[in-house]
């Protein structure tokens, strides 16, 4: 396995207890992917924000506390994840794509 941290980036220096964060990593075949862009849905399925991917395939978005969906598009595919995001405990989620 490459030297990518598990799951999202780390929250070092964020007042977690006053946000709502969602994050996480991009995996194909257990390796993070580097190229492609992560999108926050609400709940309705309207899009809400888009983050380009980290070298490492992490993504981090400020929310407020709620139903998400976590949508990856990536060279060759992409993937969702469904995730409940509240206030003071960061979401941390791994979002794999199809190898």
């Amino acid at each position: 396995m490459c030297g990518a941290t598990s799951g999202g980036p780390s929250v070092e220096g964020i007042d977690v207890a006053k946000e709502t964060v969602i994050q996480g990593i991009v995996v194909r075949g257990g390796e993070p992917v580097s190229s492609g862009y992560a999108r926050l849905l609400d709940e309705g399925g309207d899009f809400t924000a888009e983050v380009p991917l980290s070298a490492t395939g992490q993504f981090r978005f400020f929310a407020r506390p709620g139903t998400w969906t976590v949508r990856v598009l990536v060279p060759g595919g992409g993937g969702e994840q469904k995730v409940f995001a509240r206030q003071g405990e960061p979401v941390d989620t791994q979002v794999e794509v199809a190898a």
